[in-house]
């Protein structure tokens, strides 16, 4: 099974993809908009019949104290719009302190302001998705 894992953010849409098994995540790369949204569907439905993608990985930001604020909302309206042109799944992650996570990996590797800025919504994709695969193998273990 092969996933698509996205993390919408208010300029980017970082994207990531699953391995054929569905195991692993990668980065796959980053969409600019300006609150484009229904082009962001557009690219979503085309990157889902180019890559043969099974499910969707949506981010679905909350807050700490687990209520779910604007951006969540936005998710939510995007996850609405999503399931109006596409035939498969599509999941929300909890992606609470993702972009933070992928902050520390990068700024860990090294990687310059500059460039952390290009890849940090991507790897940020990336940890949602693996959060989400990991999720899914430990329930799939337990039956």
């Amino acid at each position: 099974m092969r996933y698509l894992g996205l993390d919408l953010g208010s300029r980017t849409l970082g994207i990531a993809t699953s391995d054929a098994t569905g195991l692993i995540a990668s980065t796959y790369g980053v969409i600019r908009h300006q609150e484009e949204y229904k082009r962001l569907v557009s690219e979503v439905v085309r990157l889902v019949k180019e890559l043969k993608i099974d499910a969707v990985v949506l981010g679905f930001p909350k807050n700490m104290n687990n209520t779910v604020g604007p951006k969540g909302k936005l998710s939510l309206k995007f996850q609405k719009e999503l399931e109006k042109v596409l035939e498969i799944p599509i999941y929300l992650q909890d992606e609470r302190l993702s972009t933070k996570s992928a902050l520390d990996m990068l700024i860990h590797a090294d990687v310059s302001r500059k460039g952390r800025k290009k890849v940090v919504d991507s790897v940020a994709a990336t940890i949602i998705l693996q959060t989400f695969l990991d999720k899914e193998k430990r329930l799939n273990e337990k039956k």
